[in-house]
């Protein structure tokens, strides 16, 4: 049965969250990190995603799909309709430093440098449909927590996993209702190069556009979750 998923975001540390927990004794991804079966492969049909999750009931299963945060409520429903008692992971980041984060994959995938591309191409981008939606956590969370209650939904900071690392898993672990103590093998990678230094940082002339979209929802999300969010006003990179 399928234990947890970590839906997102995407460019706020999923990899490095999927990377510690696989290291877990009592925790196994029987698929990797991304299936992406409720975003792209539901035609596989719900047997062929549930068979990838059966097995021993010592252990928790899960998934990470960073794509599912920005599902549509009717898939969402059909989760908590399978899964009733899942618990879910989401990981919020500064939406000015996601954008610019996901704008940079972008450019690679298009095989372009970061010369190659005017400031309107990284606009563009940054006011694209699938860029938006990801940056727009309020909604995420909305969507989600119509159909899974506060217990079963935790919301953490991208800042809390670079800043404390271990306390970090040590939460998203009590959350999974596992014990906070990590093995040598998790401990190992805690730090890891998710941490580097940014070697292209944000233009000024972006930093403004990417500010402008996002400050209000910074302000809204500030609001509903009860939770300071005044870093994100100030730039880091």
């Amino acid at each position: 049965m399928l234990n947890f998923l970590g839906i997102g975001a995407q460019k706020a540390g999923t990899t490095w969250l999927y990377t510690v927990l696989n290291q877990h004794e009592k925790i196994f991804f029987p698929a990797g990190k991304e299936v992406h079966f409720w975003d792209t492969k539901k035609d596989r049909g719900i047997e062929w995603y549930m068979q990838l999750f059966s097995g021993s009931d010592d252990v928790l299963f899960g998934e990470i799909t960073p794509a599912y945060a920005i599902l549509p409520p009717a898939d969402i429903s059909r989760i908590k309709e399978y899964f009733p008692s899942l618990r879910i992971i989401y990981i919020i980041r500064n939406p000015v430093q996601r954008a610019w984060s996901s704008a940079k994959m972008a450019l690679q995938r298009a095989e372009m440098t970061i010369d190659d591309a005017s400031d309107q191409w990284f606009i563009d981008h940054f006011k694209s449909k699938g860029s938006m939606d990801r940056g727009d956590y309020e909604n995420c969370i909305r969507k989600w927590r119509k159909y899974f209650s506060a217990e079963q939904f935790l919301v953490l900071k991208f800042d809390f996993l670079k800043n404390m690392p271990l306390q970090f898993i040590q939460r998203c672990l009590c959350h999974l209702g596992l014990k906070e103590d990590i093995n040598e093998n998790m401990q190992c990678i805690l730090y890891s190069t998710i941490f580097k230094t940014e070697k292209y940082p944000l233009r000024e002339s972006l930093y403004r556009e990417l500010f402008k979209i996002y400050r209000d929802k910074i302000k809204s999300l500030e609001v509903y979750l009860n939770e300071d969010l005044s870093s994100w006003y100030e730039r880091t990179e």
